[in-house]
């Protein structure tokens, strides 16, 4: 098992590397290749976060929805562990989203917030992913908590074209496409990208994680009642409660005991 499991670590170790190197590139290049704004300054470069993360959160959401039709087609609760996923990622995208606009709008408009149509439909987009949430941390029942998400998915999937066409369908003070310089464009659409990847890497992570704690139940109820209570007592994990064969060391163990208990006795 030992052996088999290492090129799955190496694998692992890899992809974080790689990952963590193209976080670097990527902050390189907000704060050193792109060039200072005019106007704003320094204070343009969270464009640079606001963007991928925003972007992120309506991808997280149309992954929610897929995932949650899914489910209400299928029943499976495999699809209810992206819908999970994409809920968790989804509203902390959505949630710095907003922080950093807000950041963004103090300079440039002199107020940290106003109720926008790009801003306002974000936000119930945000209280969507909160219900989701909520709703999941008070039920029970994993058919119900999947049914219930899926069905808020569903429907909340109305928001957003809302917000991707908030600023051409309705008058509102949020930009359309702003101007940039080519730099600052390449710069954009490279994080962009290194967020998305980063993104994904994290969805299957979670989604797997998540799945892997719904087949707990299963697979302690599948063991011996004494080895899975001993294993939940210990909080060991599932493998430690599975009963393995005798050992030559625990033989000679035991024939030494009884050893001792037939000359005490």
């Amino acid at each position: 098992m030992l052996v088999t499991k290492m090129p799955e670590m190496k694998a692992t170790w890899l992809l974080g590397a790689l990952l963590a190197s193209l976080m670097v590139i990527t902050v390189f290049a907000v704060t050193a290749v792109a060039p200072t704004e005019d106007d704003m300054g320094d204070t343009q470069r969270i464009l640079y976060v606001h963007v991928p993360i925003a972007w992120l959160g309506l991808l997280s959401f149309a992954v929610m929805t897929i995932a949650g039709i899914q489910y209400l087609r299928h029943r499976d609760l495999a699809w209810d562990c992206w819908t999970f996923a994409a809920a968790e990622l989804g509203w902390l995208c959505c949630g710095l989203t907003l922080v950093t606009g807000s950041l963004w709008a103090r300079e440039e408009w002199g107020t940290w917030w106003t109720w926008d149509p790009r801003l306002t439909t974000l936000f119930v987009l945000w209280m969507i992913y909160s219900g989701c949430l909520l709703a999941r941390g008070s039920m029970s029942d994993a058919h119900q908590r999947a049914r219930i998400c899926a069905s808020l998915a569903v429907l909340g999937s109305i928001d957003l074209p809302l917000v991707i066409m908030a600023t051409r369908w309705f008058r509102g003070i949020h930009p359309v496409s702003p101007a940039m310089e080519p730099t600052m464009r390449f710069v954009l659409y490279f994080s962009l990208f290194s967020f998305s990847v980063f993104f994904v890497v994290l969805l299957v992570c979670r989604a797997r994680q998540i799945r892997l704690e719904t087949m707990l139940p299963e697979l302690f109820r599948a063991l011996p009642s004494r080895n899975s209570a001993i294993a939940t007592q210990c909080h060991l994990p599932c493998h430690w409660a599975v009963a393995r064969p005798a050992r030559p060391s625990d033989r000679v163990s035991r024939k030494a005991r009884s050893r001792d208990l037939a000359i005490r006795g």
